[in-house]
């Protein structure tokens, strides 16, 4: 199935990587440095994919602006040096990537993390050079599931969005696929389960690692695409 496709793009948290701890800390140090309670992990996990500013206010429901800023560089005070230091690939992840490299399939990650977060996890994890772009919240003015920064990429990589497979966990990568009109590979390492993909706009399909890699990746060490979701028609 790889070979159809020019180029192939990834979300970052919970689709190539887990920065769990270092996310967990960031939000609850600058959850009480403002003066909320400090959440608990799991409530924590389910915004990740979220804008930092979007998963605080929907933690919240605080709406005002200069909170809403104000949040950020607590979080990054707290996490930035941590998930550049402690973030770790899924296993599979960058045999996946280099695979794909090696195929010549073009290769970029659309994320709402920073970019400059994202080259630094990359580079200390010795797979930067697989990519060939990297589009981060820092480098879009609408976020997914917007698809801003997946026709950028899209433009940048040289592909049009029939040759294009955008990967990702939440429904926020599913709805940036739609909207830019290309397929899509659900992951479930994140906490969106299977069954939210299912009331997606594509049609469902079942997706096996051999089909986005080939088989030359181990099942052993496959990264887990859970379904494949075609073009809308």
């Amino acid at each position: 199935m790889c070979m159809k496709y020019r180029a192939i793009c990834f979300d970052f948290d919970y689709t190539l990587a887990d920065a769990t701890d270092s996310i967990v800390a960031g939000f609850q140090y600058g959850f009480t440095r403002l003066g909320w309670p400090a959440p608990d992990r799991e409530t924590v996990r389910r915004t990740v994919g979220y804008l930092l500013e979007d998963a605080y206010t929907l933690l919240t429901g605080d709406r005002d602006p200069e909170h809403r800023a104000a949040f950020r560089p607590l979080f990054l005070e707290a996490s930035m040096e941590r998930q550049r230091r402690e973030t770790t690939l899924f296993p599979g992840a960058p045999e996946l990537l280099r695979e794909l490299k090696a195929r010549g399939i073009r290769l970029g990650i659309v994320s709402t993390k920073r970019s400059d977060t994202l080259e630094a996890i990359l580079e200390n994890r010795g797979v930067l050079g697989e990519l060939d772009l990297i589009i981060g919240s820092d480098r879009v003015k609408r976020h997914k599931p917007d698809p801003e920064g997946l026709l950028a990429a899209m433009s940048r990589l040289g592909a049009g969005p029939e040759e294009t497979l955008f990967c990702g966990d939440t429904v926020l990568d599913a709805g940036a696929a739609q909207n830019a009109g290309t397929e899509f590979a659900a992951v479930l390492n994140g906490t969106t389960p299977a069954s939210a993909f299912r009331e997606c706009p594509h049609r469902p399909g079942p997706l096996g690692p051999e089909a986005v890699a080939g088989r030359t990746i181990k099942r052993r060490q496959a990264w887990p695409a859970a379904f494949f979701l075609p073009r809308p028609s």
